[in-house]
């Protein structure tokens, strides 16, 4: 069962093979004797792409449900401590801040886990990837996801003193006539974003020409730097650029809005132990942290 599901959900015998620590042509055994017992072709199979057949499909939800009581069963009643392969993606950024000074000590509390450490802010098939569980910024809009708030980052608006000199000190979000960002596109809406602002009566939202359009953290904080415009980030990106004063914070009193942290995981299954060891343990880790940051 825990073969056949993976390779559907993989979409591939080599991908699948490695996640499971076997051979291709002990998967495609599997598969065939599955066939042979059930009389029908369950794999539509190319060179490159492996999909499921209408009954493949069938089989992959019936068994999910059994492999996640069987999951759970085995959780309630294992004695050893989580162990096996655990890949988590996060943004660098966040993780080399907040995560990265205290994993040794999550590989020390679990010794049997070993991790993988993806960087990115895209967004990720986790089921598709074989990621176990992301720590992303911003509400969940995938309703296949699951997971828990970690807390809220508080963000500002921030510029070189170059790009302030050549433009003026904005002394409000409504005299920001002339003034220009670093455009950063979204990754779900494809559109820049517009700078946000928390007001007395409520946030507001102010669209500014961009010369120049980014979709990566680290190349939107440089280009600010070399005072190509304003900007919006969390503080703790430019904690150090701050510091040396190559950015300085405008429009303090009227930040953006908070932006909420989730570890999520795929809805539908328990997760592995291992996982919940993960989500527990960054939970107790970073929900001070983000408090205090």
């Amino acid at each position: 069962m825990r073969a056949f599901v993976r390779i559907v959900e993989r979409r591939s015998f080599a991908k699948a093979a490695h996640d499971l620590a076997t051979s291709r042509s002990r998967l495609s055994e599997v598969v065939q004797r599955l066939e042979r017992q059930a009389g029908v072709r369950l794999l539509n199979r190319t060179t490159r792409h492996v999909s499921p057949t209408p009954e493949g499909e069938e089989y992959v939800r019936r068994w999910l449900a059994i492999l996640t009581e069987i999951d759970a069963a085995e959780a309630a009643i294992a004695a050893t401590a989580p162990a096996g392969p655990l890949r988590v993606d996060v943004h660098g950024t966040m993780a080399r801040h907040f995560l990265l000074p205290d994993l040794p000590e999550f590989l020390r509390l679990y010794p049997g886990i070993q991790l993988h450490l993806g960087e990115g802010d895209r967004l990720v098939d986790l089921v598709a990837e074989g990621i176990d569980c992301v720590i992303r910024v911003g509400k969940p809009a995938d309703s296949s996801l699951v997971g828990r708030q970690l807390g809220a980052i508080e963000e500002g608006t921030f510029a070189s003193p170059a790009y302030l000199e050549r433009h003026g000190v904005p002394t409000s979000p409504t005299s920001l006539a002339g003034h220009h960002v670093v455009g950063f596109v979204s990754s779900l809406t494809r559109a820049v974003l517009p700078l946000e602002f928390r007001m007395p009566d409520g946030t507001i939202t102010v669209p500014l020409p961009a010369s120049v359009t980014v979709s990566a953290a680290p190349s939107y904080v440089c280009l600010a730097v070399q005072g190509m415009g304003l900007i919006q980030v969390p503080r703790y990106r430019v904690a150090h650029e701050l510091a040396t004063g190559a950015l300085v914070e405008v429009l303090a009193d009227t930040p953006p809005e908070p932006s909420p942290v989730y570890v999520l995981y795929p809805a539908g299954r328990h997760p592995s132990s291992r996982t919940r060891a993960f989500v527990d343990w960054a939970s107790a880790l970073l929900v001070p942290k983000f408090r205090r940051d």
